[in-house]
């Protein structure tokens, strides 16, 4: 605001606090004339020395009028009070100063002063309302609870946004036919169409950021019922930090699509072996490497390390920590699991009590035509990890697998099998007070290059969502879910186990891709199918013929007991894997993989390197 314009407004607020005082004059004494005009101008006088300081230091004139809100209004009510207080005691002074003219004086310069602003807010927002080239977009809100409030707040404080609101729908029978921020409650969630045909809105916001995902999809089945486009507010963390407004509506919460309650696990067992541990993440940098480490450092580990070769995405998390964990050590290294002697270097250097090996390669089509950089990354890195665990004498170590290793058909899959097997040898040298486990994750919702990220981008591209084919389900969890079983598995330090997260019933494909459309509240996008791709399987399993589950003392987590390799898997077969992975020799790769896997359900086919 500039300096004059902030001098013009303390000259008015000044001007006007002053009117009152000989109007409160007039209001009590009916009359100024004869002896009660000099109480009056000394009052005045006095008062008007008052006033200036009071409107200085409360800063009334650093506010702006346009964007009055009760917080201003309420800084003007304590510094008329402190004015009125301070003119208390003039009027015990000076003699003919009725004590009630102060009180009349401040009342009234209350009503003056904020009745101005909220009139010049009025203007504004009338004026900007008219300035509207565009017809102002009807809206009809879901959920008149605090979410739905600030939602139509904004709309009434900001007309530029073209928002008009409507109307409320919410399933609270106490707020039918009641108003909240002057707008009326107009119905229920299953009235939604009728309320649409009486109101004609243009859209629906829905601000139920408590919502679990089959009461969001209940409120956008019935949007889609009543033919209206929607959208959904981000989550209360994002309301309680004020950084919501209309502007900002979020498109799809992972948990809306998960189709079952997230699972939360017991984090007892965690505690006593993190505290003060030394704990060492590979694949640091990755979504659930990451993960893995933000869900580590509220247990106070002594230190963690944070080993993975994508440097910017190591930088990211390393800069999250120093904001949020400055208190905890933490290392970043840059290195790669398949470099054995710079591995062997950081096991020397931290000597780790914990390896989380996260770090692999992931995506089944790319895997396909790189089966040489998968089993070098998947397998022969694993293998480095765990000898060296084993030489270091570490007592906890989790591998992260995949249900595409349970009968694979892909190279992916292949290699995640092998690096199970890999680690199921390590447990059989382990020595009695350390633990080598794997755990089996499905697909993991919001991970780099996951299915749901990827509907989002098509989305936004205008569409078409592509899916691969009708009938292909999945098992899907969430980052937190995942990165949580991890840290449960090493909890429950069974040796040589395989541990499954109780994941519900697996989702076809093409209903995700229909509740995120839903969801993003997208209209006119079609969903395509482009073929099941090199390596993929329609249907996704948990385990093999061989293997059972069992239950552990946590009830969402299975454990299976997997067929123990042959103890010279880890040196002569491995041996020759490498050999085969430096020559290039695609086809023998997968070959020797289908060999040693016999559940492998891979096609061999003739290649060339």
């Amino acid at each position: 605001m500039p300096r004059m314009h902030r001098f013009w407004i303390f000259l008015i607020d000044l001007s006007l606090w002053s009117l009152t005082g000989y109007l409160a004059f007039v209001l009590r004494l009916e009359s100024v004339q004869g002896g009660a005009l000099h109480p009056l101008l000394l009052y005045l006088s006095v008062a008007a020395l008052v006033k200036a300081a009071v409107i200085y230091s409360a800063g009334f004139h650093l506010r702006s009028w346009h964007r009055v809100g009760l917080r201003d209004l309420r800084q003007l009510a304590r510094g008329v009070a402190v004015g009125t207080g301070l003119m208390l005691g003039v009027a015990l002074l000076v003699s003919g100063v009725p004590i009630t003219v102060p009180l009349l004086d401040g009342l009234l310069a209350f009503t003056l002063l904020g009745g101005l602003r909220t009139t010049v807010r009025f203007r504004t927002e009338q004026r900007a309302r008219a300035e509207v080239l565009s017809p102002m977009r009807r809206v009809l809100v879901a959920g008149a609870g605090e979410a739905g409030s600030i939602v139509v707040r904004e709309m009434l404080r900001h007309p530029a946004q073209g928002m008009v609101p409507v109307g409320f729908v919410d399933d609270d029978a106490r707020k039918q036919g009641s108003l909240h921020c002057g707008v009326p409650v107009l119905g229920t969630i299953e009235q939604l169409p009728e309320v649409t045909a009486r109101v004609h809105p243009d859209e629906l916001i829905i601000a139920m950021p408590s919502a679990d995902g089959p009461q969001i999809r209940r409120v956008v089945d019935r949007a889609r019922d009543a033919g209206l486009p929607h959208r959904i507010i981000p989550g209360m963390y994002e309301l309680l930090s004020g950084e919501v407004n209309i502007a900002q509506i979020r498109d799809v919460n992972l948990e809306d699509v998960l189709r079952r309650k997230p699972v939360h696990l017991n984090v007892e067992e965690i505690s006593s072996y993190l505290t003060g541990s030394t704990v060492m993440v590979t694949g640091a940098g990755g979504s659930i490497g990451s993960e893995i480490v933000r869900q580590v450092m509220p247990f106070r580990p002594g230190r963690v390390i944070l080993f993975g070769r994508g440097e910017n995405s190591i930088f990211s998390i390393q800069q999250e920590l120093l904001r949020q964990w400055p208190e905890v050590d933490h290392v970043e290294i840059i290195g790669d699991v398949r470099h054995a002697s710079h591995l062997r270097t950081v096991f020397e250097r931290f000597r780790p009590d914990v390896v989380i090996h996260a770090a692999a390669h992931k995506h089944v089509p790319l895997m396909e035509d790189s089966p040489s950089e998968a089993l070098y990354n998947n397998v022969l890195g694993t293998r480095t990890v765990v000898s060296l665990a084993l030489e270091f004498g570490v007592k906890r170590f989790v591998n992260i697998s995949t249900d595409k290793a349970v009968r694979p058909t892909s190279v992916m899959g292949s290699t995640k099998r092998l690096a199970e097997m890999v680690v199921a040898c390590a447990a059989q040298r382990a020595q009695p007070d350390q633990a080598f486990v794997s755990v089996r994750f499905g697909n993991v919702l919001g991970s780099r290059g996951s299915v749901v990220p990827t509907f989002l981008a098509q989305i936004r591209a205008g569409g078409p969502v592509t899916v691969t084919h009708p009938d292909m389900t999945r098992y899907f969890m969430l980052i937190p879910e995942a990165a949580r079983l991890v840290l449960e598995a090493a909890g429950l330090a069974q040796n040589g186990r395989v541990y499954v997260l109780k994941m519900g019933a697996p989702v076809r494909i093409v209903d995700l891709a229909h509740d995120v459309i839903r969801l993003s509240g997208a209209r006119n996008i079609d969903v395509v199918f482009s073929g099941v791709r090199p390596g993929e399987k329609l249907t996704e399993e948990l385990l093999t013929n061989e293997e059972t589950l069992e239950a552990t003392t946590n009830e969402e987590i299975f454990v299976v007991r997997p067929h123990e390799p042959a103890p010279e898997f880890m040196t002569s077969h491995l041996a020759h894997f490498e050999e085969l992975a430096r020559r290039e020799d695609y086809g023998s790769l997968r070959q020797l993989m289908r060999d040693l896997i016999p559940e492998s359900k891979m096609q061999i086919h003739a290649e060339t390197a």
